[in-house]
This record gives structure tokens, sequence and C-alpha cells, in this order.
């Protein structure tokens, strides 16, 4: 990785330092570009919170080979890891690669290992243009994430990525306050609970909403039909001071477990960030600078590399608590 690392550091030149601990020290502030908004308070609560959580580890048991597969809305995955949805290499990572082989390095790498790839949304269209080329590359093997635009963008959207075979469509909630979207005549907005449900309804798709950080909104989500949940606070890059989703994490995990899928992302750098999310509540982790990295740095085989090592960590680290099994990670293996 050390490779890939140097190369992304080269080319995302600018935009990323390719630091050695991703905290968002070194980039605060820096929108666009691959830091926090403001102080980029929110991008470093995602590490800290992360971080203040402990394992206990355990060795006298009989977990040797743990199983890493989950069940994802119906789709048996190797690993429970996603890629989130990031997108605009061009005003976020330098532009030295084109967004057609940054979606198709992340979605191609994640394809092979067994798991999925989310692709992102947003101004120019060539965003999503090439998240739908290559989900429809890959027979279907991805989740596109439309930002909450109105209406007639929404849903002509959701038909396109529908035409490319994604079977599970998301809404990024968290980018309603993107205000830049708003003055280049392309607003996007907060959805009531009951406009929320009317596009449920609308989308013959599995749909999942990312950007949940309350259980107040994780209810309603779940009142509205969403199959899925992602707590995210967009990697602290639309609102100063929320706290770290690590944080939110548990307490929406206690409310609405076993109603909805859980997804969290925010900080995840290592495998054994991804298990202290499982134990924490969520069904699934969502990890997302370090892939961008990856991505620009090695291209498929740097994507594929980092997934390789996450996945190495993950297994010590479940190996480490005498967790057998990724579906079922109890929050036990934690310190209180």
């Amino acid at each position: 990785m050390e490779a890939v690392r140097k190369m992304a550091r080269e080319r995302m030149k600018g935009y990323c330092r390719v630091c050695p601990v991703c905290d968002g020290r070194a980039c605060a502030g820096e929108v666009p570009g691959m830091g926090g908004l403001g102080t980029g308070s929110a991008f470093a609560a995602n590490l800290q919170s992360l971080a203040a959580v402990r394992f206990n580890m355990r060795l006298l048991h009989e977990v040797s080979e743990p199983d890493t597969h989950i069940d994802f809305l119906g789709q048996s995955l190797a690993l429970p890891f996603l890629a989130a949805p990031i997108g605009g290499v061009s005003f976020n990572m330098g532009g030295k690669i084109t967004e057609e082989a940054y979606i198709s390095a992340v979605l191609g790498g994640c394809a092979q290992a067994g798991t999925l790839g989310c692709v992102g949304d947003g101004v120019p269209d060539f965003i999503h243009q090439a998240g739908y080329g290559a989900i429809k590359a890959l027979g279907g093997k991805g989740i596109p994430f439309i930002k909450p635009w109105e209406d007639a963008e929404f849903f002509d959207k959701v038909d396109r990525a529908m035409a490319a075979g994604a079977t599970i469509i998301g809404m990024d909630i968290d980018a309603a306050g993107l205000i830049t979207l708003k003055q280049m005549g392309r607003p996007v907005s907060p959805k009531s609970p009951k406009k929320l449900g009317n596009i449920i309804k609308r989308v013959k798709a599995q749909f999942i909403l990312k950007g949940v950080m309350s259980v107040v909104d994780a209810k309603m989500a779940v009142d509205a039909g969403a199959r899925a949940i992602v707590v995210s606070n967009h990697g602290g890059r639309v609102l100063d001071h929320t706290p770290g989703t690590a944080e939110v994490l548990p307490e929406i995990a206690d409310a609405v477990k076993g109603q909805v899928v859980i997804l969290s992302d925010g900080g995840v750098r290592t495998g054994g960030d991804v298990l202290k999310m499982l134990a924490l509540g969520a069904d699934g982790v969502m990890i997302g600078r370090p892939f961008s990295v990856a991505a620009v740095g090695g291209f498929n085989e740097g994507v594929s590399q980092l997934i390789q090592r996450i996945a190495t960590e993950l297994m010590a680290a479940m190996v480490l608590t005498g967790t057998a099994r990724a579906d079922a990670v109890d929050r036990s293996i934690l310190r209180s």
C-alpha cells in the first residue's frame, strides 16, 4: 500500500496530503477538497469517538477462523464493509485521473472482493453518469446515492439508476445543507417524514437513507419505509461541531435494531474500526476516504490491496476478541 499512497500523494497534491493518520487536522476547512467543513471538528470527532472505544481482548475460546460474511438486503457479502459514495474527482481529489477510472476502480475492486461499492451524485452531471455507467458494466453491482433534489431531478436519476441495473438506491439526506448547489440553480432540501414516505413508495428499489444522526430521525426513517439507514455526518463536510458517528450509533441501534438495516461510516480506517462499529450496533460499515486514496493511487489494484488489508485486520481483531461471526458481534467485546 505504501507505493499506492505515494502515487496518491502526487496525484492529489493540493487536495489531499495523504497523511500517515487521516484525521482531518491538516485539511480542516478544505471543502472542496478532502477536508472537513469549518474547523474540521466533525471530521475529527469521527476519529476521536472511534479511538475512544476499547476492546476486551480474549483468547480462551475456540474462534480461529471467523466468518466475515453478512447478509445485506438479500445479498450475501463476503465482508461487512462497503465503499462509501464519494465523487467529484476533479474538484475534490485533483483531477489527475478521470471520474470514470476512479469509479470503475472502486466498484470493480469491491465486486472482486465480494462486497459492494457505492457511487455519489452532484454537479456536474458526469459524476452520476460515471457511477451509473460503472454499475451497468458490473451487472448492477453497486449502490447509487442520489442527493435530495426536487422531485423532477430526483426521480429522473432514480429511473436512470434502475435502468443501469441498480436494485438498491440511497438518498444522502445529509447533503441537504449544501448551499453551493442552490447557488448553482440545483437546490437540495430536507424532506418531511410524509414527503420521505411518498418518495420511498415511488422508488421501486430497496431504499437507504444516509445521514441519520439521531434516534428521532432513525425512527422516522423506519416509519417512512426505509429498508436501511446510514449513521453518518457526511464525513464532517456539511455541519461543523457534530458528534462523531460512534457516539450516536449505540443509542440509534438500541432504538431501531432489527427494524431496519443499520450501516455506519465516519473515521473508519482499519479492520479494528470495522469491528468496533459492528459491536456498537451497525449491521455493516461504510468506508470513505481510504477508498479514494486507494483508487487514485492505484486504481483497481490499489482498491484490492486496501480491501485485503482491512479484511486481514478485521479477522485478526475478531480472533483476538473471540468473535466468531461478523453478523453476530456482541457489544460485550468492548470495555464499558
